[in-house]
């Protein structure tokens, strides 16, 4: 018997969708089903003032499929020149929804980031009392520490402090991995909040290394043990309000993630939706995923939930799209290895 699922359409809180060529391919499997999402700034060159978010905001709207209504959230990419000012004004004129902190070399294209915290505690400080969020890419990138713990030390050493030393900044950790951080956030008095991302739900270390190297499986922040997995879909599955999606979805070609040096991210915007209702029916929590995917992000953020409608059904088991063609070359879709057994049946427009 055929089982649906209707849910307001959801919104993704941290998507990558580049530019040129490829945001063009890549930009309708987001829009198709999501309402709004975050719009990461790691371009090169980066997206670091008003004006640079507001031209890439122009070239995503005009890229859009006729007929699609899709928000794109835009954020600007902290460095240590930025303008506090410039941030402000920004995010009062409803250009931005936020500001993301990279610690230089911590990922793609992070190279422009923040090496020294205490140069861009004035901008912290002005956001806070503005009220503009911080996106943050949760990572050190000292070399003395192993891979699989720099997400941990990242909360001791850095976020941790920053908190402390900027009462009222709002901070998201992007794409979290690890129950250390689960606990964290469990912790949050409502200025804190989380994203998880949908591979991260789905695969351990063990995917990427057994068997042979697996590059669609290598992102960073790298996926980590089977017990971290599982704190991941336990505080997703929990209905915990500061906890929402951020796909971290994020295109690479082919050949740029089967080469000697492949590129780090997954491109799961396709199948996200059908793949999270799985999660979620196995832990039978498929009452918790509307606030997961569509309630949650926007009450963190200050915004409306979406008026469209979006809905799921469980089916005999299908394969979903393996690839995406985009003029660089192919873009290798999300596929954990098993049976999926949801599918999108529709989605109705609506934005918050």
């Amino acid at each position: 018997m055929t089982q649906t699922l209707t849910l307001r359409r959801p919104d993704d809180w941290h998507l990558h969708l580049r530019d040129g060529a490829m945001m063009r391919a890549v930009l309708p499997e987001t829009a198709r089903d999501f309402a709004r999402a975050i719009i990461m700034p790691n371009l090169v060159p980066p997206v670091v003032t008003s004006g640079d978010a507001a031209a890439y905001r122009d070239r995503i709207l005009a890229a859009l499929p006729a007929g699609a209504e899709f928000a794109p959230l835009m954020t600007l990419y902290l460095t240590e020149q930025t303008d506090p000012a410039d941030v402000v004004q920004a995010h009062a004129d409803g250009l931005i929804a936020a500001v993301k902190l990279y610690p230089a070399g911590a990922t793609t294209n992070s190279a422009s980031g923040v090496r020294d915290m205490d140069k861009v505690q004035p901008v912290f400080d002005a956001m806070a009392e503005a009220g503009v969020p911080l996106c943050v890419h949760g990572e050190v990138t000292d070399p003395a520490i192993d891979i699989f713990d720099r997400e941990a030390v990242f909360i001791d050493r850095v976020l941790d402090p920053i908190r402390r030393r900027t009462p009222g900044l709002r901070v998201i950790m992007e794409h979290i991995t690890t129950s250390d951080a689960c606990a964290y956030v469990r912790e949050s008095d409502g200025s804190l909040g989380a994203t998880i991302t949908t591979h991260h739900l789905l695969i351990n270390r063990n995917h990427i290394l057994v068997g042979g190297i697996k590059p669609h499986f290598y992102c960073l922040p790298v996926a980590k043990r089977e017990t971290h997995r599982e704190a991941l879909v336990a505080l997703a599955t929990s209905g915990f309000p500061y906890v929402f999606l951020g796909t971290d979805s994020a295109p690479h070609t082919q050949a740029n993630k089967e080469c000697a040096c492949g590129c780090a991210g997954i491109f799961s915007a396709p199948v996200t939706m059908p793949w999270l209702a799985q999660v979620f029916d196995e832990a039978g929590a498929l009452d918790k995923l509307e606030a997961f995917t569509s309630l949650n992000g926007p009450a963190f953020y200050g915004m409306s939930a979406n008026e469209g409608r979006l809905t799921l059904e469980k089916a005999p088991p299908t394969g979903g799209p393996q690839q995406i063609e985009t003029p660089d070359g192919p873009v290798i879709v999300f596929d954990p290895g098993i049976s999926l057994t949801w599918r999108v049946r529709g989605a109705e427009n609506g934005t918050g």
